[in-house]
């Protein structure tokens, strides 16, 4: 018999466990528990990628880095595939796991919620990779490889697309296990396969002389190593959740919410890569200037926004679970705390680096005459950056509410309202324009949030008041 099925309720809800961090925990300590191993994980992740980077760097082909350049978008949207189940499924489950406090059944629900967000990652992983494979030529043509990266940019895309469903079910399994509460594992899940990536990097990079095939084959394979691990360990320790075959279902009841919320994911990154794709096309037109002090201003925001991301990513488990047991006071007080985390993070960040934006910018740039446009970007980009702080924090309230639309809404947003933007500002305002137009993007996008979430006042409070014990004793005295 496994631990699992001996684990009571009530132990279940013993002080430091993971689910009391859900359940009755102090709010502080909540967001910790949570938030920290997230933006950890990330920040682990971030450094990995630069370490890579300097694997391929060392082997002196210029076209090897650009092959990995050109397969990032792709990439981008392998994990989009894996976040539509498992953020919807993730979201889904800790709701339930609230609503099974008041009605112990509902946690029967999971099983099939999860089987079917696991399994329907890998389905949907053989069916994009294999459709991948199957249009390689064409596929890497429209990523932009030019004729000297084109055979190194195949290489990497064929392995990577092979490994499609393992790396979909590697991000589908860490949203599964954060909605239990298991942030800590999940971030051991994180940190372990990027631990692997870098010894399969020596192995298959330095000693093998693999290239980048030998890259794409180790991120592969790390994930397997993840997926091995998060899959071992809800087997062991979850109580509800489970991954075998036979509670997998089409049930609406599962598919329209695990969808509803989880396809703004795949959205999101879509028009992510094109808001890429167009920024550097419209600021390539001004010189190579600009566009470096693009990137190094895009590297210095990267660090608060990895620690915000972790805030309002990692707070997600706690608004679902809250809404689903139907205590307001929590899911207030959550929202509260992790505004406040994430107003901190940003405000702080942003005023020291302000602060010495000369210094700072001094160890990127070289070019003196780069500097000033550097400090503009930059400024815009702190600016930008504070702002989707709390536009994230709103689009965790809308994915943990089971609030589809405005979720999907918030998810693309950005990118429906980026494009005409930064086109007109350049239009209007030249180099100046292409600068801001990210910034007047998330200020529209934040107040479009808030007018939607006013909006969506009265359905959250039906929702709570439908969770809650003191609605349930309401209906049993009408009846």
């Amino acid at each position: 018999m496994s631990s699992k099925t001996l684990e009571s309720p009530a132990k279940a809800d013993a002080a430091g466990t993971n689910r009391w961090y859900l359940s009755a925990a102090p709010i502080a300590r909540a967001l910790v528990h949570l938030c920290v191993p997230m933006a950890a994980a990330m920040i682990v992740g971030a450094v990995y990628n630069v370490i890579n980077a300097g694997f391929i760097g060392s082997l002196h082909d210029t076209a090897l880095l650009a092959a990995i350049t050109f397969g990032m978008p792709l990439l981008g949207l392998v994990m989009a595939v894996g976040g539509v189940f498992g953020v919807g499924g993730g979201a889904l489950i800790s709701r339930l796991l609230g609503a099974a406090e008041r009605d112990p059944a509902r946690a029967g629900e999971i099983k099939r919620v999860s089987s079917f967000a696991v399994w329907g990652s890998v389905l949907a992983g053989v069916v994009f990779g294999g459709a991948g494979l199957l249009l390689l030529h064409p596929l890497v043509a429209l990523l932009g490889a030019n004729a000297a990266a084109v055979p190194a940019t195949r290489s990497y895309v064929a392995v990577m697309l092979a490994f499609v469903p393992v790396l979909a079910a590697a991000i589908c399994l860490e949203q599964l296990v954060r909605a239990e509460g298991a942030a800590r594992q999940a971030m051991i899940g994180l940190i372990a396969s990027t631990v692997a990536n870098l010894g399969f990097d020596v192995l298959f990079i330095l000693v093998l002389h693999w290239g980048v095939a030998g890259a794409a084959l180790g991120t592969g394979l790390a994930n397997l190593v993840t997926v091995a691990y998060l899959a071992f360990w809800l087997q062991r320790h979850s109580e509800h959740v489970s991954l075998a075959p036979r509670w997998f279902t089409l049930s609406p009841a599962v598919l329209k919410p695990v969808f509803g919320v989880g396809s703004g994911e795949l959205l999101q990154s879509a028009f992510l890569i094109v808001t890429t794709l167009v920024l550097n096309n419209l600021a390539a037109g001004y010189g190579d200037g600009p566009l470096a002090a693009m990137g190094v201003a895009v590297r210095i925001a990267q660090v608060p926004e990895f620690l915000v991301m972790g805030v309002t990513i990692g707070v997600l488990p706690l608004l679902a679970y809250a809404y689903g047991k139907g205590d307001r006071g929590r899911l207030t007080a959550a929202l509260r705390g992790s505004a406040t985390t994430v107003g901190g993070i940003v405000l702080i960040f942003s005023a020291a680096v302000f602060l010495l934006r000369d210094q700072v910018l001094s160890a990127f740039l070289a070019d003196r005459s780069v500097l000033g446009v550097a400090v503009t970007i930059l400024v815009a980009q702190l600016v930008a950056m504070i702002v989707n702080g709390f536009t994230g924090l709103i689009t965790s309230l809308f994915q943990a509410t089971g609030r589809s639309v405005p979720a999907m809404v918030m998810s693309t947003a950005q990118g429906v309202l980026f494009i005409p933007i930064v086109i007109l500002g350049k239009l209007w305002f030249g180099l100046a324009g292409i600068m801001w137009a990210l910034t007047v993007t998330e200020c529209t996008v934040l107040l479009v949030g808030v007018a939607m979430w006013l909006a969506s006042r009265r359905a959250i409070e039906r929702g709570l008041a439908e969770g809650s014990p003191q609605r349930a004793e309401a209906m049993l005295e009408q009846e």
